[in-house]
């Protein structure tokens, strides 16, 4: 059986929105950046094993796209 809450629902501790904020813009950072790294990784895999262009052109491949990243990012 549930009992009774230990805090008061009337009156909730203050939020700390700055800091709301900063966590929220990491976030979208992380997703962000995150999404270009595997969009790269993929891209690299696509030009070094589908198309047996090498692992130099995978590489390269793989900087390009993170690159473009950046400056679309910027």
């Amino acid at each position: 059986m549930a009992g009774s809450p230990e805090f008061d629902i009337n009156h909730p501790a203050e939020m700390d929105y700055p800091e709301h904020e900063r966590t929220y813009s990491r976030f979208l950072a992380m997703t962000k950046w995150g999404s270009a790294a595997i969009i790269a990784i993929l891209v690299g895999m696509l030009v070094g094993l589908i198309m047996g262009a090498g692992v130099i052109a995978s590489v390269f491949s793989f900087l390009i796209v993170l690159v473009i990243a950046w400056v679309i990012f910027r």
